[in-house]
């Protein structure tokens, strides 16, 4: 009886671990929101944003996914967005220490919220601490050129950030 729980636990144990090691190294490729990264020279900055790229796919943003309108919203799937900079900037002329953030949106009609979160490493908005903002800015949204299946983030060697998905676009500055 000994020796069957011994084996038991003994399995237990290496299924758990198995498991674990499986759930790290997935690929996330595969996912329904595939990851993506928008990696710029701003000057002498490096600006890099790795985001996830959720798909429109014939639902109305707004209404069956987000951005909702006046919540917070991870910027993007899975994982929050992360910005990140290796050198201070400023951000439509506000300071943003260099350091990497969770960058995360709240949409209001044709101004929306760009946040720039200190915890990084989360999952989608749900730890969301208003407190841990290192800064906000407010942006005028508009509309695309062309409708954006998926979420797109464009970094412009001038500066220009512009984040689009649907018909949307909210655009901000570095420098």
């Amino acid at each position: 009886m000994k020796h069957l729980i011994s084996g038991f636990l003994v399995s237990l144990l290496l299924f758990a671990g198995l498991s674990s090691v499986a759930q790290k190294s997935e690929d996330k490729s595969k996912r329904p929101s595939p990851p993506a990264t928008a990696t710029q020279m701003v000057g002498d900055a490096k600006i890099s944003i790795d985001y996830s790229q959720p798909s429109v796919k014939g639902r109305t943003i707004g209404k069956d996914l987000e951005p909702m309108q006046g919540k917070i919203w991870r910027t993007g799937a899975n994982e929050a967005t992360t910005f990140e900079t290796d050198k201070d900037i400023l951000v439509d002329a506000k300071p943003l220490p260099k350091g990497k953030y969770a960058l995360f949106t709240i949409a209001n009609g044709d101004e929306w919220t760009i946040i720039f979160n200190k915890t990084w490493n989360q999952w989608g908005a749900y730890d969301y601490k208003e407190a841990d903002d290192a800064l906000r800015v407010n942006v005028k949204a508009g509309k695309t050129a062309a409708f954006s299946e998926k979420l797109v983030f464009n970094i412009n060697a001038d500066g220009k950030v512009s984040l689009m998905w649907g018909d949307a676009q909210a655009d901000f500055t570095v420098k």
